[in-house]
């Protein structure tokens, strides 16, 4: 196969097949459908799975809990996370809208003013750019300008990221266009345990909330902990290590583990933090890391370009320049939209052998345990 003639390099085209049960629900379509139906074992949860438990369990503990969005009632979401919901709750606490992200993004932030906790589905995280004035200018301001009279418990949640071939309006990395709003926190779950943990979390946080959920793993398949809640602000440390600290999240987290397995056989030790908060950066877990290993490497699916990563690295190095071997290296998706064919959608985003070459460039040689 030929490079893509605009990078020089091969893409890993099996990456999305190594990844084995995170394949993409195709909205709207009869595979998505049977696949809503083919659940888990009885120990494990496929991820739509648990984040359907925890808008489940969350709306049975505490009757102010309601979501709504596009096909979220009788349809039961598009990614099927309040499949049959509304069969046990009702259409008032399921609510279907119009296809009208900034209307029903209004409707949502003023019924969590009056004291409700409301979770509200976009479609697409693409299409939540029509409703960013609602976001911007009254989730992330409100409590702020009322003099904290007023509280927004609200979770803006969805799935984003490059899909397998959905074209470049939906397939967007939208992380950093919220991270610059004032009053809003981001959060990004990546496994099965963490993302019903964490969305729990956020539901009942009085904080606006944007939880992004990655289109590539709604079928992921793990266990979680019943009861169980997880910080929102925390990083995770997902594997220990002494030559390098990877920072990475959602999807990312496992494009960073199938490189560590060619790093381990070839003498690196490298240390990996999954961040899940994006707002705040878990900055306590992160100077720890890198104080350790003195080395840093953002592996990222946003843009390049005023990314995650670039204010990521421009905070350790203006808070650990000193403790720093080598320059915060950035692994990012290309400034480009993302192509619909296969080949070209995955030379835009970052494959794990870059994730190798990076350790090698920053690391240097190692010697092979």
């Amino acid at each position: 196969m030929r490079p893509c003639s605009f990078t020089g390099r091969q893409p890993n085209l099996n990456f999305g097949r190594a990844l084995g049960n995170a394949q993409c629900l195709q909205p709207r379509s009869k595979r998505a459908v049977r696949i809503a139906k083919t659940h888990a074992t009885a120990q494990q949860k496929l991820m739509w799975e648990a984040l359907r438990e925890a808008v489940d369990e969350e709306m049975e503990a505490d009757p102010r809990v309601c979501m709504m969005g596009e096909d979220v009632g009788h349809y039961g979401g598009s990614y099927k996370v309040s499949y049959d919901l509304h069969k046990k709750y009702g259409d008032m606490r399921l609510l279907d809208t119009p296809i009208c992200e900034n209307g029903f993004m209004g409707m949502g932030i003023g019924a969590a003013m009056t004291g409700l906790r409301v979770i509200i589905e976009g479609m697409n995280m693409g299409f939540l750019l029509l409703a960013y004035n609602q976001i911007s200018n009254n989730a992330g301001m409100l409590h702020y300008t009322s003099g904290g009279q007023y509280k927004v418990p609200v979770v803006i949640r969805g799935p984003g990221g490059v899909g397998r071939q959905l074209g470049a309006e939906h397939s967007q990395r939208l992380e950093s266009y919220f991270q610059s709003i004032p009053g809003v926190q981001l959060v990004a779950c990546s496994t099965v345990a963490n993302a019903k943990a964490l969305l729990k979390s956020a539901i009942r946080s009085d904080n606006p909330i944007i939880f992004f959920e990655h289109v590539l793993l709604y079928n992921v398949k793990g266990e979680t902990k019943e009861g169980y809640y997880q910080p929102l602000e925390k990083a995770e440390l997902v594997r220990q290590g002494k030559d390098v600290t990877i920072l990475c999240y959602s999807r990312m987290r496992y494009v960073v583990m199938q490189a560590v397995q060619q790093l381990e056989k070839m003498g690196y030790d490298p240390e990996v933090i999954d961040l899940i908060s994006l707002k705040p950066f878990d900055m306590e877990a992160i100077s720890k890391s890198i104080k350790k290993t003195r080395h840093a490497i953002v592996v990222e699916e946003c843009m390049k370009t005023g990314g995650i990563g670039a204010s990521l690295s421009a905070i350790i190095n203006e808070s650990l320049w000193d403790e720093l071997d080598h320059q915060v290296v950035r692994l990012s998706s290309q400034d480009v939209p993302t192509a619909y064919a296969y080949e070209l959608e995955a030379a835009t985003i970052v494959q794990p052998e870059q994730v190798v070459e990076a350790v090698q460039r920053v690391v240097g040689a190692a010697v092979p345990a």
